[in-house]
């Protein structure tokens, strides 16, 4: 995951942002210990 985005549409560059955000909270919940909601 590069820090800079490559595609040079508009729509490309969210699209593409939009990848690396749900490839980093897949990343981030792996190591997210598992907690009761709180109420």
């Amino acid at each position: 995951l590069a820090g800079k985005i490559s595609l040079r549409n508009y729509n490309g560059q969210v699209g593409e942002a939009m990848v690396y955000v749900c490839a980093m909270n897949k990343l981030n919940a792996l190591g997210l210990p598992v907690r009761k909601p709180r109420v």
